[in-house]
């Protein structure tokens, strides 16, 4: 117990500005709600307050804002609790036990220290003070009071808190509480075993790891980018930093994750309801604009795939903030039937300079030259187009709508939402009857038109229009054709691939709209 409260300027419940040393003696008591010792040493702080006010300063500090509420409520001392719900004070001040009571003089300096509650202590405080000041009339009733009952551990004290408090007395941008392990631990694992894992090694999280990876973002590393569901858990930089060491990212990719971060976490995304789905939903990542070639991402060659450090990092790193931030656990919150390979990780960057169309970010209403993160939540997928015979944009688009009528079922019309992938070769293709990109979506609906009667549950697939709803239906009803995707819209078109092999790819959605997830773009401002 350190025997100096530190200088101070705390605000009281009315919100006035109280500061300490005064010009005059002073008592300082550390307080917190939840304490019994702490009620009840309450009435001898009022009655101290009632009799030396005119002597000496009185300050009462709370470790909680609710919890000086509480015991203003039940207490109506005539003094204003003062606001430490920062913890700065009482963690400077080195307070282990509350209540913990300073008499000081006029300097700030200690001359006594009552931790907990001792009747004797407490009572001979009084007399001392009788004695200094020259009065004696204390009106306590110390008969009432037990001779002894101890304190509380302080909130500054506590674990979970104090290596936060620490580091900012120390300066330090690392607030997260710092674990400790044995030296026969094994550091892989232990993360492991600490469930931090997402079933593959980690990078162990050390300070010096961390500080590096905050070198790649200007933000404050505690400021919070997000509030991230399930757990509802404060996402910081320097949490999104320690999840990218894990997932062995480099600090250049921060500007990326922390966007990501703040776009999943927005309700049109809904990420709780894209991990949590049994459908095994998760998000895809397409990074656009200068950014791809500052980090060295692939557009190119095995773009979906290993072997580029962004490109796996990246997504993983996102995926272990959702795990360890968010809680989205499988056997918890996450309860996908099967699991999807794409919740290990999913991002690539498109390959716009081999498109001949404006690229994603362009479409999505931004300019060439941001460099911008859009999000999609993809069921399945890559699941490959494969046409090498096609010599017209006709009928490639057709082969591509054909493989797109697969998704969640081929009965399933306006069910979903389609992430198309397409390759250079079939760029080539597709440009030399000159196809836009509205073109490709429209032949896309065009062969994908179904009469409602073939779209009927019947004794081949129980999946489609319900037989007693096409039975109340006329017979125009049921020959409208319906395209596969409620809207062109659904259809999200962007470059990426080998110069070699007409192999396009698609990744096939969840359910879209208010019901579901919306895509959601957004420019990185770090850069």
């Amino acid at each position: 117990m350190g025997l100096a409260v530190v200088p101070f300027s705390l605000e009281d419940t009315s919100g006035a500005n109280i500061s300490f040393p005064g010009q005059r003696h002073g008592l300082v008591c550390f307080v917190k709600e939840d304490c019994p010792t702490c009620h009840a040493v309450m009435p001898v702080l009022a009655e101290l307050y009632r009799v030396y006010q005119g002597n000496l300063d009185i300050h009462v500090i709370g470790q909680t804002q609710q919890g000086n509420t509480v015991l203003e409520n039940q207490y109506s001392p005539p003094f204003s609790m003062l606001d430490d719900s920062t913890l700065k004070v009482s963690f400077a001040t080195d307070i282990e036990i509350v209540p913990s009571l300073f008499w000081t003089d006029e300097q700030g300096q200690t001359s006594q220290c009552l931790v907990g509650f001792v009747r004797d202590e407490w009572q001979q405080l009084c007399a001392d003070l009788d004695l200094v000041f020259e009065t004696n009339s204390t009106d306590i009733d110390w008969s009432a009071f037990p001779e002894w009952r101890a304190g509380c551990g302080s909130m500054s004290a506590d674990p979970l808190i104090a290596d936060r408090l620490r580091a900012e007395s120390q300066n330090s941008p690392l607030r997260a509480r710092k674990i400790d392990i044995g030296s026969g631990d094994d550091d892989f694992e232990f993360m492991f075993d600490q469930g931090f894992s997402d079933g593959l090694p980690l990078v162990p999280p050390t300070p010096e790891r961390v500080l590096r990876m905050l070198a790649g973002s200007h933000r404050d590393p505690q400021e919070v980018l997000a509030i991230m569901p399930p757990n509802m858990g404060e996402v910081t930089v320097e949490k999104v930093a320690i999840n990218a060491v894990m997932a062995g990212c480099m600090p250049q990719y921060m500007p990326i994750i922390n966007t990501v971060v703040q776009a999943i976490c927005t309700d049109e995304y809904n990420i709780h309801g894209v991990m949590a789905t049994t459908m095994g939903a998760s998000p895809v990542i397409v990074v656009n604009g200068p950014i791809r070639e500052q980090i060295d991402m692939n557009m190119k060659l095995g773009a979906l795939g290993q072997g580029n450090r962004a490109n796996a990092t990246i997504g993983r790193a996102v995926r272990l903030l959702l795990r360890n931030m968010g809680g989205a656990r499988p056997g918890g919150t996450e309860r996908s039937t099967l699991g999807n390979p794409m919740k290990f990780t999913m991002c690539f960057a498109e390959w716009e300079e081999r498109s001949p169309w404006q690229p994603l970010h362009v479409e999505r209403g931004f300019n060439a030259s941001d460099s911008v993160v859009t999000i999609f939540t993809m069921t399945s997928g890559p699941t490959l187009i494969v046409d090498q015979d096609s010599r017209s944009a006709g009928a490639l688009a057709g082969t591509m709508g054909l493989c797109l009528e697969a998704a969640f079922n081929p009965k399933a019309h306006y069910a979903t939402d389609c992430l198309l992938v397409v390759v250079p070769e079939h760029i080539d293709t597709l440009m030399r009857d000159g196809y836009s990109k509205a073109d490709l979506r429209q032949r896309i609906q065009e062969v994908t038109a179904r009469p409602i009667r073939e779209l009927v549950a019947d004794e081949v697939s129980g999946t489609g229009f319900k037989a007693e709803v096409a039975a109340s239906m006329s017979k125009v009803q049921l020959d409208r054709r319906l395209p596969k995707f409620k809207s062109e819209d659904d259809i999200h078109i962007v470059v990426a691939g080998s110069e070699a092999g007409k192999f396009s790819a698609a990744f096939h959605g969840w359910a879209t709209g208010e019901i579901g997830s919306i895509s959601v773009s957004r420019k990185i401002d770090e850069i």
